[in-house]
């Protein structure tokens, strides 16, 4: 599949890269990757486990260094950062470190000490809305309630740059709601948003764009709607019942599979010259949509 990227100049972006690559031992991860965020945008991450995609978010914070490629992150080099690219980034990982010795309060007032713009009132009415227990040890939170703590912690600076890795993967359905709510209110203050996910649900509740990460590059690169509006499932019934041969060449073509009633086709990109391409090969076509979930199995194929 062709990637496709829709690009503004990397002096708008808050965070893009360039031909970024990274290998662990003989295996390369990140095999030349471009992607840039458009301001202003919430965009999902997505890919199969171990398709890179903490490597990637990791590189583009300065956590682990590249091996090749251009990035900026905020306008600096991300392995060099300021600190005054760091007051406006928030960042939660996919396993939050956060110091177990102190109460929730206390944790919220230790991180709020390295921001100048933090807004302690915000951070508060957030634990209080998403019922955390001030006074209980961080260290004896459940994985749900340390990952809100997390999620507090990275918003309440009001970061131009949000950036989390599986946030909601330990999430009850509720406290997912209020998490993808407050997603929107920094999108609301002018902020950008990239998060990594496997929950496609989350994606089409809050995400303006998708980035696909497969085989080490971005597969895919644009507006939800795009994709879900250029990728479609085609049921094909031939006169004869019997698919002609050669199959007919189909631009985009993710996948087709024969049947005993006929063929199915899933395409990605111009589905009226798919479509025409089929009618030409005297194929009765039927269009069907496919939802998120079923897309991002095609891309994967």
């Amino acid at each position: 599949m062709t990637a496709m990227n829709s690009m503004t100049s990397p002096t708008e972006s808050p965070l893009w890269c360039r031909g970024l690559t990274r290998s662990y031992s003989r295996t390369q991860v990140l095999a030349g990757v471009d992607l840039e965020l458009t301001p202003g945008s919430v965009t999902g991450l997505v890919g199969r486990n171990g398709a890179g995609k903490t490597t990637l978010i990791k590189c583009l914070l300065g956590l682990l260094r590249r091996d090749g490629g251009t990035a900026q992150t905020l306008g600096a080099e991300p392995w060099d950062l300021t600190d005054a690219a760091k007051e406006q980034l928030g960042y939660v990982a996919q396993q939050p470190d956060l110091p177990g010795w102190l109460n929730v309060r206390q944790c919220l007032t230790y991180v709020g000490a390295f921001y100048p713009t933090w807004d302690a009132a915000m951070a508060l009415d957030l634990a209080s809305r998403w019922e955390l227990p001030e006074k209980t040890k961080v260290k004896a939170l459940s994985a749900g309630q340390l990952q809100v703590l997390a999620i507090i912690a990275a918003l309440g600076h009001r970061p131009k740059l949000l950036v989390l890795d599986e946030p909601a993967a330990a999430l009850d359905p509720l406290a997912r709601r209020r998490f993808l709510q407050e997603l929107l209110g920094v999108v609301g203050r002018g902020g950008t948003v990239l998060f990594s996910t496997h929950l496609t649900a989350d994606l089409e509740r809050v995400a303006d764009r998708v980035a696909v990460l497969r085989q080490g590059k971005i597969a895919f690169h644009g507006g939800l709607d795009e994709l879900l509006d250029r990728t479609k499932r085609l049921r094909c019934i031939f006169p004869s019942q019997t698919e002609p041969q050669p199959r007919p060449a189909i631009a985009g073509l993710l996948s087709w599979t024969s049947g005993p009633t006929g063929s199915v086709a899933v395409v990605h990109g111009d589905l009226a010259a798919a479509t025409a391409v089929l009618h030409a090969a005297g194929a009765t076509v039927t269009v069907d949509d496919l939802n998120l979930e079923d897309i991002l199995v095609e891309l994967h194929r």
